[in-house]
């Protein structure tokens, strides 16, 4: 984050573009184009719909825009200009021109987020490699100083190669090399979820819209202090902790980034290892904030991205992972919204709670640990009475029903012990 954009004072501006079409609309963009700016430091003077006929190639806004946008700035003495949309290189360049200030566009906010939260050296690449996806097209196209000849030997560039051309290659070569170690990463994710695949725990992994109560919830059902801010992308690296529930000893439950609309193509590329924690889950909990008039929309932003991740259908919604809503922030909401809701979370797979006040955790973790279970089945095992470490874990990762003499066996005493196991755990015990 460079010192011209935290703390500047910003003029926020949401295009309504006549042709294109939005899952929110636009007095919603503008709010979460808002907060995004929020998210940054920046100290938001002004902010403005701006309908948009007909997309100018050169700036993107008419030219009596253009110029109410210049008169904003000087009236409200605004350093920086965030545009809620995707700006071409040559957009970009020409309203800084004309509006003698810096202007970023929807994907560069995002980035700048990310950038600053990024907290492990997994997310610092991730960033980094968006970064330069991002900026190769923009910032070599703006060096113009840089377009001239040079000559060279070897790795360093051969006779007549241009100045542009040598960083492009650099960038493409830092790129490649980024690339390499994300995929590196994401190897050994996959080795760690195969490795808690053979574990007897169950995964349970928190997704949902940006800012709608994961990491409270997190926070809430196990006792930790991840970031929960009231700001979008407080949480970018994921994070896992231990939890018990009832009838189930211990699971293991993931905090993972937020999803939001128009998600710039190059972070869901970055990402992609990031999200990939959800498909080793048994379980997906999506976090809704039900207080947000966007709400629906910001489901079918969820959906969409776990589609992209083959976890749920695109046109059902269902996939192999159960998932259980969170309808949360309960206790931002009326009497008589909150008793809809309730009668509606009946039929579903759903629950109505509020992470930050606690209401209804208990009834989540009840319909939780009633999902993990529900595919367990009674298995009757005959066991030696001096096999102690099998039957302790029978007792410390099944539901022992019944637990009786049975006589006398080849290897002395024996047991005769009635359990409630899920697949998971009939394999686990089966390898003991």
């Amino acid at each position: 984050m460079d010192e011209v954009t935290r703390g500047a004072r910003a003029l926020v501006l949401c295009p309504d573009v006549r042709t294109l079409t939005y899952d929110l609309d636009a007095a919603e963009r503008l709010a979460e184009a808002e907060g995004l700016a929020l998210a940054i430091g920046v100290e938001i003077e002004h902010s403005a719909i701006l309908t948009v006929r007909q997309m100018q190639p050169n700036t993107l806004f008419g030219s009596g825009q253009v110029q109410n946008i210049a008169t904003w700035c000087e009236q409200y003495e605004c350093e920086l200009v965030v545009v809620d949309g995707a700006l071409t290189p040559i957009q970009q360049r020409n309203l800084e021109d004309k509006l003698k200030r810096k202007v970023i566009d929807r994907t560069g906010l995002i980035l700048e987020i990310f950038g600053e939260r990024a907290a492990t050296a997994e997310g610092r690449l991730q960033v980094e490699l968006a970064h330069l996806d991002y900026q190769q097209s923009r910032l070599v196209r703006s060096w113009t100083h840089l377009e001239r000849q040079r000559g060279g030997f070897g790795f360093l560039g051969g006779p007549g190669e241009t100045q542009i051309e040598a960083d492009r290659r650099m960038i493409r070569q830092r790129m490649g090399r980024l690339r390499r170690e994300l995929e590196q990463v994401r190897k050994t994710r996959a080795l760690h979820r195969d490795r808690r695949g053979r574990a007897p725990w169950p995964v349970i992994a928190l997704v949902g819209y940006t800012n709608a109560g994961k990491s409270t919830l997190f926070n809430r059902l196990t006792g930790s202090d991840v970031i929960a801010e009231d700001l979008l992308f407080a949480t970018l690296d994921p994070t896992m902790r231990a939890i018990s529930l009832p009838g189930v000893e211990k699971a293991i439950l993931s905090d993972t980034v937020g999803f939001i609309s128009d998600l710039p193509t190059q972070l869901v590329a970055a990402f992609r290892a990031t999200l990939e924690e959800v498909t080793g889950a048994d379980i997906i909990v999506h976090v809704r904030d039900m207080a947000n008039p966007a709400h629906a929309a910001q489901k079918k932003q969820v959906l969409d991205v776990l589609a992209d991740l083959e976890v749920v259908d695109r046109d059902t919604g269902l996939g192999e992972i159960p998932i259980l809503e969170v309808w949360n922030k309960a206790d931002l909401l009326s009497a008589e919204r909150l008793e809809e809701l309730h009668s509606v979370a009946e039929g579903h797979e759903a629950v109505v709670l509020s992470a930050a006040s606690g209401t209804g955790i208990d009834d989540f973790a009840v319909q939780i640990a009633s999902m993990l279970t529900a595919k367990a089945s009674e298995v009757t095992l005959t066991l030696p009475v001096s096999d102690g470490r099998r039957i302790a874990w029978l007792y410390a990762h099944g539901e022992v029903l019944d637990d009786a003499e049975a006589g006398e066996g080849e290897e002395g005493p024996m047991r005769q012990i009635i359990v409630r196991l899920n697949p998971k755990e009939l394999g686990q015990y089966n390898t003991l």
